[in-house]
């Protein structure tokens, strides 16, 4: 069934049901960023499979919002489909909100699945829709309805992470937990973001591609921790072990029966911008709901010495292996065939050899020429190409370790003899990358008060990049991680992990992006305060065939030189003696 006939065969549904309008995100359960086959609503109505998207289906037409990163995907893969792709935030697009507010007829409905939407929008949906005397019904699965061969809800053994890695015992992060329900007179704390759960009872487990989580509901009463989740997916150890630690366990759908129960003048602590609608609704109406921030965002973005120490050791194991491959691509290049899907292949086979290496923690992104300047391009058979000399490779991949997670990205030269235009391009870029690594700031400090460091050497050239400049990273967990990011308004505490990635992308020619994970740490303290800065944890060299060096001045020469001297000196005792000979030439000083 083409994409056209699904939209049709939806309508029918949607006919059938007196639905106007119907709204698919990209949600599982849970608001994860990544889902599982099973919940892949939004690319099996629209052909999209980017990882961030909205399709709204009205009876006469179709849109999918979608962000910077995927424009020029989301353009390839709508073709033909009918469905009208909708740049979020480019000028003259509607916001997804006032396109409905804008297209529902009065009285009319729109409809979702309450699973997948979180509670917050659909209360506002709910208000905005009253106003023109329409409603939402949020008990639909529609594309369910449609989806005939649809896979089956992912359910993959789960482990425990041992407390030498966590740095904190379960007992120990439950406790802390219940004194902050205590604080709020709680009764209940629901936990749903599946991150949070994994980080809560040190599990980890398979069920979302390239994130180590388990798919699960938590609620912690009092007395008793209850996890929704399919028994199956734990042995008699991981089954011990939590029931050591007060955890009982009841089916994963069990959840929305569950809270029916909930105490008449009982309070529930949840967050309404993570719980998904259908478990609100199911909340009886005389329970007072506390809506608020689920404290183990904060909690696990500061990483405890012990996860730094490991994550440390984790990033030597992962710049070791990277930098084998460079040093393979570089010797290679032009003597041996090489596309983006063997160079992708090669990187993970020289990773996969690392101590205590679990997997990827993303797809990795390799995209030669043109397709460097697709952000999030993924190549597949049908679209991998061959790599030639005179451009530029982009790859953004990434690594779990029990040590942790990994994230970098390197722009490589490909042989011949790099433009002025390459080299202006990218060296505006590494100076971004560097910049602000090195920025000092008082306590306080959000990332949206240093975001514009990283993105002033190209705003000094007019030019800038459509995604955010950096991104929190979870402990074997999630690699994109919030609450820490540069342009969100979090606090930078010591011990958060975020990515440092400014980048340009030319259509049509090439990208570039440079990605290190930094750590945030305490600098001196004086009597204006605090202050903070960052030290790299990753170590792979830069390109230096890509440098105009006439275009960093005396303070940004020396970061580079001596972030290539970490390098040497944290990677160099892992290779062979040619590899050696050749970092110790791409290290050395300019």
């Amino acid at each position: 069934m083409d994409i056209s006939k699904r939209i049709e065969a939806l309508r029918v549904c949607m006919r059938k049901k007196n639905i106007d309008m119907y709204y698919i995100p990209s949600n599982d359960f849970h608001s994860s960023e990544y889902v599982g086959d099973f919940f892949k609503c939004r690319e099996f109505i629209s052909g999209f499979d980017g990882s961030a998207g909205t399709v709204i289906v009205t009876l006469g037409g179709a849109g999918l919002w979608t962000d910077g990163r995927y424009f020029l995907q989301a353009e390839e893969q709508l073709k033909g489909s009918g469905i009208t792709l909708y740049k979020s935030g480019m000028e003259g697009v509607p916001k997804i909100k006032d396109y409905i507010e804008d297209n529902i007829p009065e009285s009319g409905v729109l409809g979702c699945d309450g699973r997948v939407v979180p509670a917050s929008w659909a209360e506002d949906m709910e208000e905005c829709l009253a106003a023109k005397g329409a409603e939402l019904d949020s008990s639909l699965d529609l594309v369910g309805n449609i989806w005939q061969d649809r896979p089956v809800i992912a359910s993959k053994p789960a482990w425990l992470l041992d407390v030498c890695y966590a740095g904190k015992t379960r007992e120990e992060k439950i406790a802390r937990l219940r004194e902050y329900m205590d604080e709020y007179q709680a009764d209940y704390h629901i936990i749903t973001s599946l991150d949070d759960i994994a980080w809560l009872l040190n599990i980890r487990g398979n069920d979302i591609h390239c994130s180590p989580v388990v798919l699960s509901y938590l609620i912690a009463g009092k007395d008793s921790i209850i996890l929704f989740a399919d028994r199956k997916s734990f042995g008699s150890k991981e089954e011990k072990a939590l029931a050591a630690a007060g955890v009982l366990f009841m089916d994963y759908g069990d959840i929305y029966g569950y809270v029916k129960g909930f105490a008449k003048g009982s309070k529930v602590m949840l967050d309404k911008n993570i719980v998904n609608y259908a478990i609100i609704k199911n909340i009886p109406s005389d329970v007072k709901i506390v809506n608020l921030v689920n404290p183990s965002v904060l909690w696990k973005a500061a990483k405890n010495s012990i996860e730094v120490n490991n994550i440390k050791k984790a990033h030597i194991k992962d710049g070791v292996a990277v930098t084998k491959f460079i040093y393979w691509f570089k010797k290679n290049m032009g003597k041996i065939p090489m596309t983006e899907l063997s160079v992708t292949a090669k990187l993970e086979s020289i990773r996969s050899k690392g101590e205590h290496y679990i997997g990827p923690s993303f797809d990795t992104i390799a995209g030669f020429g043109a397709h460097g300047a697709i952000v999030h391009y993924l190549a597949v058979p049908e679209t991998d190409i061959s790599i030639e000399p005179d451009n530029l490779l982009l790859i953004d991949t990434g690594g779990h370790y029990m040590e942790g997670t990994t994230d970098i990205t390197r722009t490589l030269f490909t042989g011949g003899k790099a433009t002025r235009e390459q080299k202006k391009y990218y060296t505006s870029v590494l100076r971004g990358n560097l910049d602000l690594c090195d920025v000092h700031f008082l306590y306080g400090c959000s990332g949206a008060s240093l975001d514009y460091i990283a993105r002033k050497p190209l705003w000094d050239m007019g030019c800038d990049y459509n995604h955010g400049t950096g991104h929190g990273t979870g402990y074997l967990l999630n690699v994109h991680e919030p609450p820490n990011s540069f342009g969100g308004t979090t606090v930078f505490e010591e011990g958060m992990v975020t990515s440092d990635e400014p980048g340009i992308y030319l259509e049509g020619k090439f990208g570039i992006r440079l990605e290190n994970l930094i750590l945030c740490v305490k600098r001196e303290k004086t009597g204006y305060g605090q202050f903070m800065g960052f030290e790299p944890l990753t170590f792979v060299p830069f390109d230096k065939d890509l440098i105009e060096l006439g275009l960093l001045d005396n303070k940004e020469r020396e970061l580079l030189n001596n972030y290539h001297k970490k390098v040497y000196e944290n990677i160099s005792p892992y290779l062979d003696k040619d590899e050696k000979e050749w970092l110790e030439n791409a290290c050395s000083e300019i």
